[in-house]
């Protein structure tokens, strides 16, 4: 297996993994809001988080920048809280360009703190220095983007049927999967090490 092939499959993991479903629950959070006719701006949020996440992972790869583990394992569940919470508030709003490139920078940010919850186990995978990083970066930035086109395409999907099948209307939706989700993320809030500092 190419090494390309390797850190693709773990990026795939690192997001469709049932004992880590953080980053799941965030990417739900953030497609249950569109429909598939707003693929477009999906996509880029989607990107942009991946983005995020994969510049977090360089930064630390390449010892720039080094970080406090229970502080940004609290600071990944609340970033899945505000966004779930944040549907709340925007069920009646229309967004418009300012809105969206709000939405942008705040999944940029709420990359960059993905990304660097998973540096270290990163960094104990890498091989040698420099060049030999980039490969594996790469490539487990494309998994990482794969498997998130997964958890979005399931959540269109379950979302269309839901509004189709059992006529549910698409607030009621947006309502119950964040409820779900800050049932979820709560418990993971209360119990981070971060509180016992």
């Amino acid at each position: 297996m190419s090494d390309f092939s390797v850190y693709l499959t773990v990026g795939l993991k690192h997001v469709l993994n049932v004992h880590a479903y953080d980053h799941v629950l965030f990417i739900m959070s953030l497609s249950v809001g569109y429909a598939f006719k707003d693929w477009k701006r999906l996509l880029w949020l989607v990107s942009v988080f991946t983005l995020g996440h994969t510049l977090a992972l360089v930064l630390s790869v390449f010892g720039l920048v080094s970080v406090d583990v229970a502080l940004v394992e609290f600071c990944i569940p609340l970033t899945i809280m505000i966004t779930a919470v944040a549907h709340f508030f925007t069920l009646k709003k229309t967004t418009g360009p300012s809105a969206f490139r709000t939405g942008i920078f705040v999944t940029l940010f709420f990359g960059l703190i993905h990304g660097l919850g998973f540096s270290n186990y990163f960094n104990a995978l890498l091989p040698g220095s420099g060049s030999d990083k980039l490969l594996p970066l790469c490539s487990f930035a494309v998994g990482i983007e794969l498997a998130q086109a997964t958890v979005v395409l399931s959540v269109l999907i379950l979302s269309y049927i839901a509004r189709t099948f059992l006529k549910w209307n698409q607030r009621d939706i947006i309502l119950v999967v964040s409820a779900f989700i800050i049932g979820v993320t709560l418990p993971m809030i209360l119990a981070a090490d971060f509180w016992n500092q």
